[in-house]
């Protein structure tokens, strides 16, 4: 197993660096380098920014179908919708007040790439994300290229992580590590040490590894646990935090998942579908816990606005008939530019 060490950037911050390389990884490469090993940067997130936003306004760019930011991509001088494919040019003023104050924020594949060339210049790196991997084949041509090339850096999103066998690999930094944590999501903490056990496991498959680990929150139990790679202590807390938060396995969610090009309509159909709901969990005296209607954390996708409905139960055939007549009912009321769409324990609650 390699050796794992965990880097807070707050204490970072505190002693002036604003690099997104602490000085350890910085250190930590600068030795691989010299000693003709390779490094795999991880990053959870793709192109250079993750917004830009207007220092004089405050004006921040957003998809036009999608109510989500667009992502600044150097390489193609554009910014693009992650969600829908929506993609502008980038902003040389501000739409809103004329200001050439613009300024990019936050920091993704292409931008750590960029930032790596600046502090090692003699380095050779490959980018690997959705965008470098769009063409046929591209996949194993950039993880042949890396290993048989013996190029310095490979650094690239979640599909660095995946069960590949790098001889020469000995060090491996996460940019990030709290990336994941921070979602809506209750298996967030599951997935965030799934893919650190996953990228810690690239480092030191022959050789003596180590693994540099980037983080804001180094006391939480993810990151502690990830470092340990102890997964019975991350089970144990996790299972335990799920019990009292009645989250599965120990109960099932429903999520009503309601879109419509008409952001008037789609709230006048969650609310009605709410009340049926309710109306029909006395009806079938069900054990049903229904959350009132939200607008959903993305708020419009593909020009469609979208709410939903939370429910927590055990699932069984009441349950189902409850929900099938609920949907029969709404139904009736013809909301024609609605969509429902019921997810049982959704793999995505955003």
């Amino acid at each position: 197993m390699p050796y794992v060490e965990i880097v807070d950037l707050r204490q970072e911050l505190a002693n002036g660096n604003r690099s997104i390389i602490s000085n350890k990884l910085y250190e930590e490469i600068e030795k691989n380098l010299n000693n003709k090993e390779q490094t795999i940067l991880f990053l959870n997130r793709r192109g250079f920014s993750t917004f830009v936003m207007c220092r004089d306004c405050g004006y921040t760019a957003k998809c036009k179908r999608c109510n989500i930011s667009l992502t600044y991509h150097e390489y193609s001088n554009t910014l693009k919708c992650h969600y829908c494919g929506y993609e502008i040019k980038n902003l040389q003023t501000c739409p809103s007040c004329k200001s050439k104050n613009i300024k990019y924020f936050g920091t993704g594949t292409e931008k750590l790439q960029n930032e790596i060339q600046k502090l090692f210049p003699t380095a050779s790196t490959i980018r690997m994300d959705i965008d470098t991997v769009s063409k046929k084949n591209s996949h194993e041509e950039i993880l042949n290229k890396f290993k048989n090339e013996n190029i310095d850096m490979l650094i690239g999103t979640q599909m660095v992580v995946k069960g590949h066998h790098f001889p020469n690999v000995t060090l491996v930094g996460v940019i990030a590590a709290d990336s994941s944590l921070n979602i809506e999501d209750y298996r967030a903490n599951e997935r965030t040490f799934d893919i650190l056990t996953q990228v810690e496991g690239r480092a030191g498959r022959e050789k003596e590894g180590r693994v540099i680990v980037q983080t804001y929150n180094p006391e939480n139990f993810v990151i502690e646990c990830a470092k340990k790679q102890d997964y019975d202590e991350f089970y144990n807390t996790e299972i335990e935090l799920r019990k009292q938060l009645k989250y599965p396995p120990f109960c099932d969610i429903i999520m009503f998942g309601i879109s419509s090009n008409s952001k008037e309509e789609v709230e006048q159909a969650s609310k009605k579908l709410h009340n049926i709901l309710e109306k029909n969990c006395k009806k079938y005296n069900a054990k049903l816990d229904i959350y009132r209607p939200v607008v959903s954390p993305i708020s419009k996708i593909k020009n469609k606005y979208r709410w939903r409905i939370i429910a927590k139960c055990n699932l069984n055939n009441t349950i189902v008939n409850l929900v099938n007549t609920t949907l029969d009912e709404y139904y009736k009321l013809k909301f024609k530019n609605t969509r429902v769409i019921v997810d049982v324990n959704p793999n995505n609650l955003s």
